[in-house]
């Protein structure tokens, strides 16, 4: 009687073909794990460090203009409080909302200040000091070339706001369409996103905007350095026309 003899060299059958499909579970499990970590290092960046933004609004110009893309810095305010001059993307509040799409605006008054208009300025009164007039230049200019007076879009409008504690009075750079702390009061800190850091596209506009200036209020963030801003983005888009923004 005959056997066939178990060895695969006997057999003419390569010695390697029984390991292929094990190297094959092999390489499609480090490209799985690959993704996975690449997703998760994308989350944690997305929702703890930065996040993209394409700006579609109106109410920034002519610091942000529409379908400029920025880049939304969410880790130096867990070391640094918001600070004057801000540009800030937050949640709007109940009843402002625009289908979950949030805004954006400049911090103009901090925890404890009153924020009043005035002949079409905006003045700043820090506790227990006097009112400040602020220097604006990067407000919308009227067709004139002077700077769009700031007034109070409501018919109701309260002579003055007081910022209560952990929260912000905001303002947008084109006043006229904006609408912000005027129409709705000061905003919550734990609706703000982020700041404003980086704008990457167009390439033409890249680059770090630097907060302002206002040399007669004392900075919440005194002994920090200063830090530099820019815009950028693209994964969430910031909508709203003239007459929504």
């Amino acid at each position: 009687m005959t056997y066939l003899s178990d060895d695969p060299a006997s057999t003419g059958a390569p010695r390697d073909e029984p390991r292929r499909p094990r190297r094959a579970l092999g390489c499609a499990f480090e490209v799985i794990e690959t993704l996975v970590l690449t997703l998760v290092i994308y989350l944690l960046i997305h929702n703890f460090i930065a996040q993209p933004f394409e700006v579609e609004q109106s109410s920034m110009v002519p610091t942000i203009e529409p379908h400029e893309y920025i880049l939304i810095d969410k880790i130096s305010p867990r070391f640094n409080h918001y600070d004057y001059g801000d540009v800030v993307v937050f949640q709007p509040p109940a009843g402002f909302e625009q289908g979950g799409v949030p805004f954006i605006k400049r911090v103009i008054g901090l925890p404890g200040d009153t924020v009043s208009l005035m002949n079409g300025r905006v003045y700043v009164a820090q506790a227990k000091g006097s009112p400040v007039v602020l220097d604006e230049p990067y407000v919308a200019r009227d067709l004139d070339g002077g700077p769009q007076p700031t007034a109070c879009p409501r018919p109701d409008c309260p002579p003055e706001w007081t910022v209560p504690a952990g929260s912000y009075f905001v303002m947008g750079d084109n006043r006229s369409v904006s609408q912000d702390s005027r129409v709705f009061g000061p905003i919550a800190e734990d609706t703000i996103i982020g700041r404003a850091w980086l704008r990457y596209f167009p390439l033409d506009r890249i680059g770090l905007m630097q907060r302002p200036d206002y040399a007669d209020l004392k900075r919440a963030t005194a002994g920090w350095p200063a830090p530099a801003y820019a815009f950028g983005g693209s994964s969430a888009t910031i909508q709203a026309s003239t007459s929504r923004s």
